[in-house]
């Protein structure tokens, strides 16, 4: 399976990842916020996930890996 991490302690919520994903599966955290005060990233449904790397590609952070099988 294709496996996309992120660092969400560095993650500052902008939805540029949220934006740039084909397949919908990225969304940012609700209820969860890092240290920082802001709404991390996060994977919906990872199964779905192509590796594409779009959304690695959009972060201005650099906070997304992304390993494909």
């Amino acid at each position: 399976m294709n496996k996309v991490t992120f660092n969400a302690e560095r993650c500052k919520g902008c939805g540029l990842c949220v934006s740039a994903c084909p397949k919908k599966i990225i969304a940012l955290a609700k209820e969860t916020l890092n240290a920082k005060g802001f709404h991390p990233a996060e994977i919906t449904d990872a199964s779905k996930c192509i590796a594409c790397a779009m959304c690695a590609t959009m972060c201005p952070d650099v906070v997304i890996t992304v390993e494909k099988d």
